[in-house]
This record gives structure tokens, C-alpha cells and sequence, in this order.
């Protein structure tokens, strides 16, 4: 580190080229310097090399034993810090290897991962996706720690110091299995309170939520006997039970087993984002998975 505080980077930038070039004024050419100023850095080079790297030959110069020694190593060098330095290269979807990472919920798998994905892999076929657990208290540590390139998650209470998206806002209905004795029309508040109903309670063994809160308003209850912790176990004990439930609208759009009408009240819904980390806001292929998702849902 001390030999490096005393170079300057343009000095290696000049010793590359003299090594190529063997000659101070096609040196100079080639850097668009003038001949006096490839010499003063060839001195201030043989000052801190402690050798003079160059010698004076018939043709030109002939590097020393020292020189030969630092050529390879220094085109390396150069070569991997253009690179670093280079703007981004446009994204590539079709040739492109990323992995990404993604937390949601199962209603976040089926509402927002399920309709991109046939996009996503059709377009960049090289690529993989990793859907991992959705715990609302990890994502902002998780995104961090670049545990996670994106997730899904209602607006509200979402980590402030993510960058958000919004993408579509959620409602709720009422849906039971297909043929549903009770669900052939829009029940009444008084049917509605006195149907068997399921709740799904991510943080598991719930009986209440918003559609009891907005019930409580009105000074009434409904009969919930079953609470699971995911829609997608929701959807099998409907399916194969009388029980009903109040589902997100976009898990049961045009299902064929389900029997879905309007709830008898209005529940209030819910605005779903889409959340990822500053330090990928402006990678071009982050950009280009956000912008997918955005186009499917």
C-alpha cells in the first residue's frame, strides 16, 4: 500500500504504453502528451521503481529485466481497472446467467410471480429465480445484506428505507367451492355473519382481521371456524368443504372451482409493492426484472 500512495495513475497508464511502444515519441503519440512530459514521467517511473526500466537502444529503448518483469502485470491490472471503471453495459436478457432472489407470500407467488414468469423465462432463459420465505421484519436486513433482490409486500408497513414500487391495489369478494348452496347471489349481512368461514393468519392462529374489524363497525360478527396460514391451503379446504372465505380478488380470478360473488359489505383493501435495496436501483438488469414484473401485473 506504501508503494502504491506514491504512484500516480497515469504514470502506470505511460509505463504501458513505453513497454509497447519502446519509444518515447510514439509514446507520446499514442497518449496525446508531448515528448517532454512521457520523459518526466519516465523519471519520476525510475525514481520509484529504483530502476530505469528503459535504456537507450538502436531502435528506440530496450526495456530492462525490471520492466519485463512488470509488463504482464501491469497490463492485467489495467485491463481489470477499465473494466471496473467502464459504464454499465446494456442488459442482455437473452444471454444473460443472473440468479435473483426473491421473498414473498404464497398470495405474492400466485398474484405477481405466476403471471411474469412465462414472460420472464421466455425472454431470459439463462436465468434462475429463487423464491424464498417472506418474513416482513427480515426484508429490510435481508435486501441489505443482498439476501434478496426484490419482495413483495403491502404498502402499508413496508421498510422505509427500501425503494418501493406500487403495483396494482387489492380488493376482497366472497368465494366458496363451485355450486355453493349459499353463494348462488350476493348474501345479506345477516346470511353473511352466519356462514362457516376460514381466515387466513400468517402469523398463524388468528381468528380475526380486517373483514372483522369493518363487521365490528356495524356492531356485528361472523362465524369463523378455521384459521390457516396459507391461501393456498385456504383454497383446498374451499374447494372441498362449505366453508367460505374473504379472498384478494386476483386469487380467484377466473377459477373454475370457486364460486365468487360481492361481499354484502365493503372491506377495504390494499395497495401491493414491490421493494428492493438502493444498491440495485441502478444495475441495468435489476431495472430490466423490475420493469417485467411491472409490464405483467
Amino acid at each position: 500500500m506504501n508503494n502504491l500512495r506514491r504512484l500516480d495513475l497515469n504514470l502506470l497508464v505511460t509505463l504501458d504504453v513505453l513497454l509497447a511502444e519502446h519509444h518515447v515519441t510514439r509514446a507520446a503519440e499514442r497518449l496525446n502528451f508531448s515528448q517532454p512530459s512521457v520523459s518526466v514521467h519516465l523519471a519520476k517511473l525510475r525514481e520509484i521503481f529504483g530502476d530505469p526500466l528503459l535504456l537507450p537502444g538502436p531502435r528506440g529503448m530496450r526495456p530492462t529485466a525490471r520492466a519485463e518483469e512488470l509488463r504482464a502485470p501491469l497490463r492485467s491490472a489495467l485491463e481489470a481497472l477499465e473494466r471496473a471503471v467502464a459504464p454499465a453495459s446494456p442488459f442482455d436478457p437473452t444471454a444473460a446467467q443472473d440468479v435473483w432472489r426473491v421473498a414473498a407470500t404464497d398470495y405474492g407467488e400466485v398474484a405477481i410471480l405466476l403471471p411474469a414468469l412465462a414472460g420472464l423465462r421466455m425472454a431470459a432463459p439463462g436465468t434462475r429465480i429463487a423464491v424464498v420465505e417472506m418474513v416482513p421484519s427480515r426484508i429490510a436486513r435481508q435486501a441489505e445484506q443482498a439476501d434478496i433482490d426484490l419482495a413483495f409486500h403491502t404498502t402499508e408497513g413496508s421498510p422505509p428505507n427500501l425503494r418501493r414500487r406500487p403495483l396494482f391495489t387489492e380488493r376482497y369478494v366472497l368465494a366458496g367451492r363451485a355450486g355453493h348452496p349459499r353463494l348462488k347471489r350476493r348474501p345479506t349481512l345477516k346470511q353473511f355473519c352466519a356462514l362457516d368461514q376460514v381466515i387466513v393468519s400468517p402469523d398463524g392462529g388468528g381468528f380475526q382481521g380486517v373483514t372483522d374489524k369493518e363487521l365490528a363497525r356495524h356492531g356485528l360478527e361472523r362465524r369463523v371456524v378455521l384459521s390457516v396460514p396459507h391461501f393456498l391451503f385456504l383454497r383446498s379446504v374451499l374447494e372441498n368443504s362449505d366453508l367460505v372465505a374473504m379472498l384478494p380478488e386476483r386469487l380467484v380470478l377466473g377459477s373454475t372451482t370457486l364460486q365468487v360473488v360481492e361481499a354484502p359489505l365493503e372491506i377495504p383493501g390494499y395497495e401491493m409493492s414491490m421493494l428492493w435495496h438502493e444498491r440495485s436501483h441502478r444495475d441495468p438488469g435489476h431495472q430490466w426484472l423490475r420493469e417485467q414484473i411491472v409490464n405483467a401485473v
